[in-house]
């Protein structure tokens, strides 16, 4: 998100009446807002030049909120994406984020809250912001390297593309190697300004945490599941 201008939200949603409403909240809080009535009509548009945020619901024609997920995900990592979904429509929420969203609302919402959501996803994207002190710049554990400044992951030698949420989780794991954290102590510490996040949310991130690092290193298990309680990153062998 550029310091020089207000952050640029999409709204992709096949209601009028909530992208009215949703745009208009959005453009009193101070941000440029952008809205589509699917995913094919945003996609052209993203195609063309990325939003800072997006605010993206599922069952949509012409192309859904998952497809336009996977799209996005493969142009940028880092984008965050806020799913929202009907009650009773679970199997979508996590399967969207398993493919990368970094949160979900359901529908009916209030404003507010959706307002204080993109308001932390902002926040997150900027690493001064967690607390007033000088921030660590590095984590390393093993082969696992973390640079806290830019949100660049490595393995060994190799790049890993995370998610500013997924990066935050990681990071809350490794910073300390061989302690079980539970699922409410990674909320906290990776959604420092939420308290909406459920433990399915945490087991979808970690999921795909897991993934992408098997994917560079087939040997990889430093995340390890202590059951009933949480997770917890295997400190490296001396």
């Amino acid at each position: 998100m550029s310091t020089a201008r207000p952050g640029l939200v999409a709204i992709v949603d096949d209601e009028p009446h909530l992208r009215e409403t949703v745009a208009f909240a959005l453009g009193r809080d101070g941000y440029r807002v952008q809205t589509y009535a699917d995913g094919g009509e945003a996609w052209e548009a993203f195609d063309r030049e990325l939003p800072d945020l997006v605010v993206l619901d599922i069952m949509m024609p012409r192309m859904d909120g998952l497809e336009l997920c996977r799209r996005l995900r493969a142009r940028s990592e880092r984008l965050p994406i806020l799913f929202l979904s009907s009650r009773d429509e679970e199997f979508d929420r996590v399967l969207g984020l398993e493919l990368g969203g970094d949160d979900y609302l359901g529908k009916p919402f209030s404003m507010r809250e959706l307002r204080a959501r993109i308001k932390v996803l902002f926040r997150r994207l900027d690493p001064s912001a967690s607390n007033g002190s000088q921030p660590e710049e590095l984590i390393t554990a093993g082969e696992l390297r973390l640079d806290l400044q830019r949100y660049e992951t490595r393995w060994g030698d190799r790049p890993v593309e995370l998610t500013v949420t997924e990066f935050l989780l990681l990071a809350a794991l490794a910073r300390t190697p061989g302690h079980v954290k539970s699922r409410r102590q990674l909320m906290e510490q990776s959604y420092a300004h939420d308290a909406y996040v459920s433990d399915r949310t945490i087991d979808s991130h970690v999921k795909r945490i897991r993934s992408k690092l098997t994917a560079l290193d087939p040997a990889f298990a430093a995340i390890e599941t202590v059951y009933g309680v949480g997770y917890r990153y295997r400190a490296p062998e001396p």
